[in-house]
């Protein structure tokens, strides 16, 4: 309850009103660069942010990038708020709202990039699922073009199955890996950055999968057919 009351006081993070965003704009939509950054630099969004590990972790590394972190549990993005505002990392921000409405907090080309944390992975709810055509439907009207979206994820399911939603639409991953952090595999820096869940999962010998893809050429995506 304390960080839940700490958090209404954070200048760097928002909660949209639950009843207006089901039908209303959120006040920054369009707006984030200019009214809340005072930049133009690009924004780059963490979808279930949690703890805010990535966001946090990517603002300090590219100060010439904007970070902004999603998710509907505030008492777990507390810490990466709390983090960016005693390192003064003024190139973050936080939202606390349903990834469902993302359409409503950010406007179209705004978002340059999209990653994807460790996401739930709704066994038994296609719809629900991050990577879900339902979703990538609607990053397609925020994302600007080339705008790439990463999904890192220990669920080997979510991973096949995310695979298979590019196949039912013709998109080629630039990059797909069923074990990120295997002996000898080269990767990226920005992908050493490790959430608290993956830790959790690389402690348990889990592996550690990883997509990355653009979905400039698809005009609305299908569902694929493939059965969890």
């Amino acid at each position: 309850m304390e960080r839940f009351a700490q958090i209404k006081t954070f200048p760097n993070v928002f909660e949209p009103d639950g009843k207006k965003i089901l039908t209303e704009d959120f006040m920054l939509k369009g707006k984030w660069s200019r009214q809340y950054f005072n930049n133009d630099h690009p924004i780059i969004l963490e979808l279930g942010c949690g703890k805010g590990e990535y966001s946090v972790g990517l603002a300090a590394r590219y100060p010439e990038k904007n970070f902004i972190g999603i998710d509907i549990k505030g008492a777990r993005m507390w810490k990466g708020a709390k983090y960016a505002l005693e390192n003064q990392l003024p190139n973050v921000a936080f939202v606390r709202s349903r990834i469902e409405f993302i359409e409503r907090l950010f406007g179209r080309g705004e978002v340059k990039d999209i990653w994807i944390t460790f996401p739930d992975p709704y066994p038994k709810k296609q719809g629900n699922r991050l990577s879900s055509s339902v979703f990538l439907n609607r990053y397609k009207n925020i994302l600007k073009p080339g705008g790439v979206i990463h999904l890192k994820t220990d669920s080997y399911k979510l991973h096949e199955y995310t695979l298979a939603v590019l196949q039912e639409n013709d998109v080629i991953p630039e990059m797909a890996t069923r074990d990120l952090y295997a002996p000898g595999h080269e990767y990226d820096e920005i992908l050493a950055i490790k959430t608290y869940y993956e830790q959790l999962f690389l402690s348990e010998n889990k592996p550690i999968t990883y997509l990355k893809f653009t979905i400039d050429l698809v005009d609305k995506f299908l569902e694929t057919r493939k059965t969890w």
